[in-house]
Parts: C-alpha cells; sequence; structure tokens
C-alpha cells in the first residue's frame, strides 16, 4: 500500500508542472522535437512523456518563435527590397521571397510559370515549384473553405475541369500574378523556450504562380515569389498561430546600411523603447492613424482630414514598398518646412522632378528630426536618412540627396525607406504596432509568447555574414526532470 507524499514532494512536483509548462508548451504543436545537447536518451524521452502526459494542460499556450534569415536593403540602387528563404516540399526546396505586409499570400513560382523570371540580378538562382516532386504536395479543391470562405479576400476561381482553387492577385504597382494554391510542408527554425529546434515543420496552404505580369517580369530584382504578411487567414502567420504552433505576432528589423539584412521572426520582439499605435479596425492592410506631423519639433499645418481613413485614403504600413508615399496635402508643408531650415547652409534644387540637396556634410548634421505623431500617443521619429535618398555626387564634390517621400493624392504609405533601422512588431492578438529606433545589426530579445506572463526571450544575433542564435543553458529544466524522475521512482515503494 502506498503512503500520501510528504508535502516538500507534492510542492517539488507542482513546481516542475509550472517550469515544464513554461519551457515546453510550443512543443506540442511542432513534428520536431528537442535536439539530444548531449543529455542523453533517456532524459529526451522523459521529455517527450512529459509533453504527452501536459498536453491537457498546455492547451492554452502559443507556440515557439520562427526565425527567418534576411537579405537586400532599402537602397533602391542596390536592391531595393527585404527577401526571405523558405523551405518547402519534401525533400525541401529553397525559395527567395520578398518580405511584404502588405499582402496576405505565400506564393512561390510554378515549375510551368508562363512570362516568369528565369534568372535574377540580384545573384540568387531562381528556383521553381514543383508539386509533382513533392511527396507531401496536396492539391486544394474548389470544394475547400479557402475558396469558399466569405472572408477571403483574393480573387478566387475554380476550374470545373481541374477542380483546382486558382487566384489571381493585382498589386499596386500594376504588376500582377495568378496561380492555384496547393497544400505543402513548410520547413523553419523553431526558438522554443531557450533552446533552438532545426527543421521544424508544418503544412500550410501557398500560392503556386503559374503567370506573372508587370514588374514581376523583370529580371533585375526578380525573386521566387512573395511571403505576404497580412491578417488574412491565408497568411502564414495566421495559419501557423490559428493550430498553436507560433504566436499571433511577428516583427522585423530591417537594416539600412552597408549590406542591408536584418531580422524577421514569427515572434515579438522586446525593447523597452517601443511605442505602440492601435490598428484602425476593419481594414485590409496595416493602417494607423496618422495625426499630425513635426519637423523640428513645430507641427506643421496640415488638416488631420488629409490623414483620415476610408476606402480611398489613409495610412499604411507596408514593407514590400521601397519608399515612402506622402498625401499632398503633407507632402508640400515638410518640405517647405525642411527647405525653410537647410537653407541657409545647403543648396536646394530640383532633380528630374525631385526636391534635391547638395550637401557638403553630413546629412544628420544638417537636416532636422521629423516626427510622425500617431493616435496612443506613438511618434516616430524619423532621421534624416530616414526621409532622404542619396544620389551620388555632384561636379563640385558635394553629395546629392533628394527627398525619398513621393507626393500622391489619397493614401499615405511607410515603406522601407521608413522602416528601415526600426524594431517594427505587429501585434494582431492587441491590434497594434509598435516601433523603436535601433540597430539592426545587433541581437534582439524574443518572446515565446503572445502574453508577457511567461517572458523568457531568447536572442538572436544577426550580422551581414551570420546569423547566430545564443542560448542559454537548460540547466534548471534538466536537474527539475531528473529530480521528478528520481522521486517517482522512489515512491512507487512507499
Amino acid at each position: 500500500m502506498r503512503g500520501l507524499w510528504p508535502p516538500f514532494v507534492v510542492i517539488i512536483l507542482v513546481s516542475f508542472m509550472f517550469v515544464s509548462a513554461v519551457y515546453c508548451a510550443s512543443l506540442l504543436h511542432l513534428e520536431r522535437a528537442f535536439p539530444l545537447n548531449n543529455h542523453g536518451l533517456e532524459l529526451h524521452q522523459l521529455r517527450a512523456r512529459d509533453r504527452l502526459r501536459h498536453a491537457r494542460l498546455l492547451q492554452g499556450f502559443v507556440g515557439g518563435v520562427v526565425d527567418f534569415s534576411v537579405q537586400g536593403s532599402s537602397d533602391p540602387y542596390l536592391v531595393g527590397l527585404y527577401f526571405t528563404k523558405v523551405k518547402l516540399g519534401s525533400p525541401p526546396r529553397e525559395f527567395n521571397v520578398q518580405i511584404d505586409t502588405g499582402s496576405d499570400v505565400l506564393w512561390v513560382c510554378c515549375n510551368s510559370c508562363n512570362n516568369c523570371p528565369r534568372t535574377s540580378g540580384l545573384g540568387i538562382q531562381l528556383n521553381f515549384f514543383d508539386s509533382s516532386s513533392s511527396s507531401t504536395a496536396g492539391q486544394v479543391r474548389c470544394s475547400d473553405p479557402i475558396c469558399t470562405s466569405a472572408v477571403q479576400t483574393t480573387a478566387t476561381q475554380c476550374s470545373s475541369q481541374t477542380d483546382q482553387c486558382s487566384y489571381t492577385f493585382q498589386y499596386g504597382d500594376g504588376s500582377g500574378t495568378s496561380g492555384y494554391y496547393v497544400s505543402d510542408t513548410l520547413y523553419f527554425d523553431a526558438i522554443l523556450g531557450q533552446s533552438l529546434i532545426d527543421n521544424s515543420s508544418a503544412l500550410i496552404v501557398f500560392g503556386c504562380s503559374a503567370y506573372q505580369s508587370g514588374d514581376l517580369t523583370k529580371t533585375d530584382k526578380a525573386v521566387d515569389g512573395i511571403f505576404g504578411f497580412g491578417q488574412g487567414e491565408l497568411s502564414v502567420i495566421s495559419q501557423l498561430s490559428t493550430r498553436g504552433i507560433t504566436p499571433r505576432v511577428f516583427s522585423h528589423c530591417l537594416k539600412g546600411d552597408g549590406s542591408g539584412g536584418g531580422i524577421l521572426v514569427l515572434g515579438e520582439i522586446l525593447e523597452p523603447g517601443i511605442v505602440y499605435s492601435p490598428l484602425v479596425p476593419s481594414q485590409p492592410h496595416y493602417n494607423l492613424n496618422l495625426l499630425s506631423i513635426a519637423v523640428n519639433g513645430q507641427l506643421l499645418p496640415i488638416d488631420p482630414a488629409a490623414f483620415a481613413t476610408s476606402n480611398s485614403q489613409g495610412t499604411i504600413v507596408d514593407s514590400g514598398t521601397t519608399l515612402a508615399y506622402l498625401v499632398a496635402e503633407a507632402y508640400d508643408p515638410f518640405v517647405s518646412a525642411v527647405n525653410a531650415i537647410v537653407s541657409p547652409s545647403v543648396t536646394p534644387i530640383t532633380s528630374k522632378g525631385n526636391q534635391c540637396y547638395l550637401v557638403s556634410t553630413s546629412v544628420s548634421q544638417m537636416f532636422p528630426l521629423a516626427s510622425f505623431n500617431f493616435a496612443g500617443g506613438a511618434s516616430m521619429v524619423l532621421k534624416p536618412e530616414d526621409y532622404l535618398i542619396p544620389f551620388g555626387s555632384s561636379e563640385g564634390g558635394s553629395a546629392m540627396w533628394c527627398i525619398g517621400f513621393q507626393k500622391v493624392q489619397g493614401v499615405t504609405i511607410l515603406g522601407d525607406l521608413v522602416l528601415k533601422d526600426k524594431i517594427f512588431v505587429y501585434d494582431l492578438v492587441r491590434q497594434r504596432i509598435g516601433w523603436a529606433n535601433y540597430d539592426c545589426s545587433l541581437s534582439v530579445n524574443v518572446s515565446v509568447t503572445s502574453s508577457k506572463d511567461f517572458i523568457n526571450a531568447g536572442q538572436l544575433s544577426v550580422s551581414s555574414s551570420s546569423r547566430d542564435i545564443m542560448l542559454f543553458e537548460l540547466l534548471p529544466l534538466t536537474v527539475m526532470v531528473f529530480l521528478m524522475h528520481i522521486l517517482l521512482l522512489e515512491f512507487q515503494f512507499l
């Protein structure tokens, strides 16, 4: 007959369950387990058994952080876009896809794609997805909820002959693509608690492009596809978070200078200086309420109605846009304010219709800071490099810089020119976007949950030559697992 366990044993066991929940919850939804890390097979088996035993307790926890590499830059004369790599299919094949917060769907070029580039001026090899070569690829049929969902915002259509769910996308620059949806395995690196799990995977739905038009057909900046990070149900962030694989939040830090690159994670970057502004509800894009603009601390005379959100106007955050676009009601007073401040020291000129300046010294010393003020009391401080673009040197040796904002009607778009050298957090749970100026070559802390109740952040270290994940020791967890194992064996005989 077994006696009652002493109170200290109960405390230890309850403590273990809590610690195990913090570190292991994310593993429930991933197909790969912790690496052995020299802890031995027996300990590995214990952790696997613990995960199964605690499954019911941990159903409410969100999974781990997913880390993607970032290449490219905001410089329109070098690359003018940021892209990452995704691995799709079985065996996995790697694709370079543009990071785009202005659209929802991940799509790559099919092997049968018509009018698709075959070479790229970015120095990357273009790959084409072949569903017949993947053992895990599946067809998305017309009866699938993806084709019938009322919230699906993309143009879907079905062929009665092939029973394939097809799509057609048209982008703001006039380019377009059409193709069909497939389901297949996405491979990624996950960070759970303080451990890295290589080659985790999940089944997702993505687009297979069969036709392209416009700028998508050009070879100078061709990539394999587009990685949409919108809020739609077909975005990868929505698909993974719905199944509890990742938090419903993603973050990026796009490096502006040098060779570019940066950080992209499905998770929340934690930084004390981040300020947040609420998203405008019921919008297809990441719309924010821009209230006012200040230059050198002085508010500009802009009617707030120019920024009001409607079907034809508003302010959008879009990583798929290279420059930035400012409505005329704000562009003119912005340029006038900058001119008034710098005209005694620099030479304003007009080049190809753009407002430019001949500068003999650093622009950071000569040009003022600008502040975009958003709802919720959040201000986005722009350095001169965030609204100016270098255009080489003049005959006299002075550098020519031009206003990077483009004058438009209706919609203000904050593209890579503004987004670079800042942490951006897209918190879809709380429906807000946060940002902070940051050196994106430095490491960042990332939360593994969408709640601040259990912050256990790893560190992602990014440089132009390598990406290192700095992990802490899991000694406290392994010790607790070992103690529980011993205690369970001992008290079987009480």
